[in-house]
């Protein structure tokens, strides 16, 4: 079969969009679906931008967030069914662990991980699917690929929050305010909310945020230090060199860094090592060091009984074939919330 995609060719380019086929038949542990929407976060701009180095598997296909329905299931699947509305998510879950897919433009083979989103229909693996509720809707389903997944678990897994304890976000994206919103779950307070933007400011406030920073207008750090001398916990989500330095001055002796946003390689950063002996914590955070099978359920159910919102969260959405724009206007902090791609 042929299905439309979204397909990188090389760095620092814009993606093309062109008909593919997809093989003929299913692979151990294998799982054809059809995609509903899929999100674009910040690591497929990351792919593009090239900040971990040279991409040695051009040209190929991208994207790790979506919601979709399985329409087949190769030898071996026994996680999902066909008809079950899934997640898609990067993050390895339980079941097989299938060969790579198989794709090809003009019968020339074209790379491809074990879940992408950024085509109609994709060869997932086994484990980087889960079954949802039909009640849950696609957009906020899509979410939980990675947003809502990483953010929270930042939270609890890297983050190990306490009620009380102070936090900032640097960077208020769609993880960011997931981050904002487990903080808030936790009880946490302050809740510094810090971003370039006053629209993203505005709907960090709505996520939880208790105070808002617009790093763009006023110096941070002094505010920070005035909302909260002795910060616990400092979140980054733009792998800023600066930023990162400055987060890691400004939580105090037992405080934790936790780094989402990636660096770009090359650019290291340079700190006093002498803290980290007396009990103060850099890590980096690994999509909040999530299990799909068990929090991807326990998160819905959160969602399902009102504990939980994501009204706001989605505020662009774009066919395929604008996705050029979607990508363009992320980079240029253009969108607010979430981007979407709607099939």
């Amino acid at each position: 079969m042929e299905t439309e995609a979204a397909i990188l060719i090389a760095q620092n380019k814009p993606l093309i969009i062109e008909k593919i086929k997809i093989q003929d038949k299913l692979k151990i542990g294998q799982v054809l679906v059809e995609l509903y929407v899929s999100g674009i976060c910040g690591s497929q701009i990351g792919e593009i931008d090239g900040i971990k180095g040279e991409d040695k598997y051009l040209p190929h296909l991208m994207g790790h967030e979506g919601c979709g329905r399985v329409k087949k299931v190769g030898p071996g699947v026994t996680k999902v069914k066909k008809g079950d509305k899934v997640v898609l998510h990067w993050k390895k879950g339980s079941g097989l662990n299938s060969e790579l897919p198989e794709y090809y433009l003009s019968d020339k083979k074209i790379n491809a991980g074990w879940v992408t989103t950024f085509n109609k229909f994709a060869v997932i693996s086994e484990n980087r699917c889960t079954a949802i509720p039909e009640s849950v809707s696609n957009d906020e389903a899509s979410l939980f690929g990675c947003a809502v997944t990483t953010g929270f678990g930042v939270v609890e897994n890297n983050a190990k929050l306490r009620m009380g304890e102070s936090i900032v976000i640097l960077g208020a994206g769609g993880i960011g305010l997931n981050i904002i919103q487990a903080a808030n779950l936790s009880n946490a307070f302050p809740i510094i909310a810090v971003d370039l933007y006053d629209e993203r400011l505005d709907l960090a406030k709505n996520f939880g945020a208790t105070h808002l920073i617009n790093s763009y207008k006023e110096d941070f750090v002094s505010k920070i230090k005035e909302i909260s001398p002795k910060l616990d916990v400092f979140v980054d989500n733009t792998g800023k060199k600066k930023i990162i330095e400055k987060g890691y001055k400004l939580i105090h002796q037992k405080g934790r860094l936790i780094l989402v946003g990636v660096p770009k390689v090359g650019e290291n950063i340079n700190i006093f090592s002498l803290p980290l002996h007396f009990g103060k914590t850099i890590s980096g955070s690994y999509g909040g060091e999530t299990n799909p099978d068990l929090d991807i359920p326990r998160y819905i159910n959160l969602l399902i009984n009102n504990k939980i919102s994501f009204k706001g969260l989605v505020t662009e959405r774009y066919p395929l074939s604008e996705i050029n724009k979607a990508i363009s206007r992320i980079k240029n902090g253009k969108t607010v919330g979430r981007v979407l791609i709607d099939f």
